[in-house]
């Protein structure tokens, strides 16, 4: 099970269901209709919609770097990519505002994938679903705001401090896809986490002062 998939962090004072809709809100809604639906389905909307690098570079399928975002292999894949999600999106949204969060959740998704496309274009037979490299993405743009908040691993009941875990992770998630351990796409959340990073050090260049201030004083 990847990393990311056993995290949760402790959210008290701010609470993911506001008065408004957020866009964090519609965009967990989106992922589990879309993959509850998508169960239902067979194999119609995963061989529709699920990442296929082949027909992406070869028959310009380029709207499957977003799609396969929104659908998952199984419920456990569903649950456990919504619960991370679940921690840190609406306190990201709060922070950054509706519309760079969506940059942020969105480019994550699509950038993320990328790679694969890259590394199997030729390869008729890979294919890669999942919100990953989404969730990666926003919980590296709030570990940027808030580096020593509290990370907790399931089984382990001492928190990590948030700079700590996010060097840890990008470790694992290197290791992990260079030597092709399972069939989880560690490469997404790799490249997810850091596009997190880039597209929140881009709309907001200060965060990078925030992040280093909380470090050092």
């Amino acid at each position: 099970m990847a990393l990311q998939h056993w995290i949760y962090w402790e959210i008290a004072s701010q609470p993911f269901l506001e008065k408004e809709i957020s866009l964090a809100l519609f965009f967990l809604a989106a992922i589990v209709a879309v993959s509850l639906l998508s169960f239902s389905k067979g194999r119609t909307w995963f061989d529709a919609l699920a990442l296929h690098p082949y027909s992406v570079v070869h028959r310009g399928k380029w709207y499957m770097l977003l799609t396969s975002g929104f659908l998952h292999a199984d419920l456990n894949h569903l649950f456990f990519n919504v619960f991370s999600y679940f921690f840190f999106a609406s306190a990201l949204e709060q922070i950054v505002g509706a519309e760079a969060f969506a940059v942020i959740f969105l480019g994550s998704v699509v950038l993320s994938d990328i790679p694969s496309v890259l590394k199997y274009k030729d390869d008729p037979a890979y294919r890669s679903l999942g919100a990953s490299g989404g969730v990666s993405g926003v919980i590296f743009s709030y570990i940027l705001y808030d580096p020593l908040s509290k990370i907790y691993l399931f089984l382990i009941p001492i928190g990590i401090p948030a700079a700590v875990f996010a060097v840890l992770y990008l470790a694992y998630s290197f290791y992990a896809s260079e030597r092709g351990m399972d069939n989880i796409n560690h490469s997404a959340h790799f490249w997810g986490a850091m596009v997190g990073v880039l597209l929140t050090v881009v709309q907001n260049p200060s965060v990078l002062q925030i992040f280093w201030s909380q470090l050092w004083y």
